[in-house]
């Protein structure tokens, strides 16, 4: 597991988890996953791009998520890839920080079952206990959207 474990009992300790059955082959479901720049294709409101590396382990990933005013930058250091099955990535940035990981699960048929899991660890003190219970919802809405669009684009053979 990547560094910075997140200790669920803590306040403003968060977890999500989505998943997704993709009609296409374990390897493009990775390919287009890993390519990175192209997440805000499929993730809503976010832009993203390599900040360093070439997007192997070791890169660092910037997502930023902007409605209006309010700006979330999340800055994603790669911790580990296992192509086709896994990416591990460890969140660095200054609000949002903890492990995440991204599994492809080959099925029958040439399908192709994706988990997307997040544990992060919020600001502390009454920030964090305020936020969680706020933030929860509305994140695993986004993540299972944002898998849904990702399948579609998969599909269509718009990705990777």
């Amino acid at each position: 597991m990547p560094e910075l474990p997140v200790d669920p009992g803590q306040p403003g300790a968060g977890e999500v988890t989505a998943t997704v059955v993709v009609d296409a082959p374990v390897e493009k479901v990775y390919a287009a996953f890993t390519a990175w720049e192209r997440q805000g294709e499929w993730i809503p409101l976010t832009r993203v791009r390599l900040v360093s590396g070439d997007g192997g382990e070791g890169s660092l990933v910037e997502a930023v998520t902007a409605l209006g005013p309010a700006v979330l930058r999340d800055e994603m250091r790669v911790d580990r890839l296992d192509p086709p099955y896994e990416v591990r990535v460890v969140h660095c940035g200054r609000l949002l920080r903890g492990p995440g990981v991204m599994r492809c699960t080959p099925l029958a048929g040439d399908r192709t079952q994706m988990v997307w899991h997040e544990w992060f660890q919020l600001p502390a003190g009454v920030a964090g206990r305020v936020a969680w219970p706020v933030m929860w919802p509305g994140s695993k809405l986004s993540l299972n959207f944002a898998l849904r669009r990702f399948a579609r684009l998969v599909e269509s053979g718009v990705l990777p």
